[in-house]
């Protein structure tokens, strides 16, 4: 699948954002606490779409790590190796906004690397 369009529209009393529209999706804000991070993975059953919430989130993304602002978005296909986490030195949780597109199954979750141990 690719990325789903985004919207955003402007009204007299402020706006909003769609980021799914007539679309079978599960929705999850994930939140990890500062020193932390899930685990590394991967999914073959969907697609997500990432929305960070607070400043401080790291994603890594197939090798790369990025450091979204709050309000940006990072699409994570299905296969795509990836983890969140909370940034060197920031003393809050921080927080995305999953919407995860297709067959929605915590089973689906391969590990790859996991510091809590789990397989």
């Amino acid at each position: 699948m690719d990325k789903p369009k985004t919207l955003h529209v402007d009204k007299p009393w402020g706006s909003f954002d769609q980021y799914a529209l007539n679309a079978p999706c599960t929705v999850k804000i994930l939140t990890c606490n500062p020193g932390q991070k899930l685990s590394l993975q991967r999914h073959c059953h969907r697609d997500e779409l990432w929305v960070a919430l607070d400043e401080g989130v790291v994603v890594e993304l197939d090798g790369r790590v990025l450091t979204p602002d709050r309000g940006a978005e990072v699409w994570l296909p299905a296969a795509s190796v990836h983890r969140l986490s909370c940034g060197a030195g920031v003393r809050h949780p921080v927080r995305v906004m999953e919407i995860s597109f297709g067959t929605f199954d915590e089973e689906d979750i391969e590990r790859l690397e996991d510091v809590y141990g789990r397989g």
